[in-house]
């Protein structure tokens, strides 16, 4: 049977319904993608502050270590000078005496070391930067759904760290057909939820395990709870509690969407002043929605 046509208002054809259904679709796909993007550049952002902080302490002693150094390397060159035109072996020794020579070679060591280690945590900062604010490629492939994870906790460490005890749990999983990318996204949404739950200073455990249809990853905070009220909207898109400016509503609604579409579940149980736990649920076999 013939796909139907209908008119606009001005009586124009505006096409055949069966071509135009895929067409929909594909757009459909590409703008849930770009939804999931930006709420990903989103969480992103909103965490900038402290990732500013963790890349500036790093930056800080090593700008002020390459001062000492250029001061030693000053004594130094003064040293060599000193030992081109000595005249005897005490006024050398005058010479190390007055620039703390064995001092100097010790410190030099140790602020290189120093220095290396932090230009190694810039790097390593900026480096999961990009891994999770780089586009999927939209492809499920045989992978841990953890791969990745470090890179995660990288950029919420300075998030939590003044906020909660972050216990990490988490046992080898099998790998599932999945993107980890994805699956990341939806760690870092709960993970910054949850510190943002605690009033003052709490514990968040991050947990999980396997059975023989799935793999479970779960994030446990002893925050403040969610109300019955809320919890019934909890993931509708920009549905939020937090203040203005500390979310977009967006990030459980697109959590929810990335586990749906890998066929598993996000379930939460939460109690007012006792805390929540988010549990995702994975197949081990992915039933992918291939329209989302």
């Amino acid at each position: 049977m013939a796909g139907w046509c209908i008119k606009s208002m001005d009586g124009k054809l505006m096409g055949d319904q069966t071509e135009q259904k895929p067409a929909l679709e594909q757009e459909l796909k590409t703008a849930k993608k770009q939804l999931r993007q930006s709420a990903k550049l989103a969480a992103i952002g909103q965490l900038s502050a402290g990732i500013a902080h963790e890349i500036n302490n790093p930056v800080g002693y090593v700008h002020s270590n390459l001062t000492s150094l250029q001061h030693y390397i000053t004594d130094l060159l003064v040293l060599t000078d000193a030992i081109a035109g000595a005249a005897s072996a005490d006024e050398l020794r005058c010479r190390l005496r007055a620039i703390d020579y064995d001092f100097l070679r010790t410190d030099i060591h140790d602020l290189m070391s120093e220095s290396l280690a932090g230009l190694d945590r810039v790097r390593e900062i900026v480096h999961s930067m990009k891994t999770c604010a780089r586009s999927d490629d939209d492809l499920l492939k045989l992978a841990d759904p953890l791969e990745g994870l470090e890179s995660t906790l990288n950029i919420v460490r300075n998030e939590v760290k003044y906020r909660a005890e972050l216990h990490v749990d988490v046992k080898p999983l099998p790998k599932i057909l999945c993107i980890p990318a994805q699956i990341n996204q939806v760690l870092l949404n709960l993970i910054v939820n949850a510190a943002q739950a605690i009033p003052d200073y709490g514990r968040i455990d991050l947990r999980s395990g396997s059975d023989a249809l799935g793999v479970w990853i779960e994030v446990q905070d002893d925050g403040s709870g969610i109300s019955a009220d809320h919890l019934e909207h909890l993931f509708e898109p920009f549905f939020t509690t937090k203040p203005e400016g500390q979310g977009t509503g967006l990030g459980l609604s697109v959590s929810q969407e990335i586990v749906q579409r890998h066929g598993g579940r996000l379930t939460v149980d939460s109690q007012l002043g006792e805390g929540s736990r988010f549990r995702v649920w994975l197949p081990l076999q992915a039933a992918r929605n291939e329209s989302s």
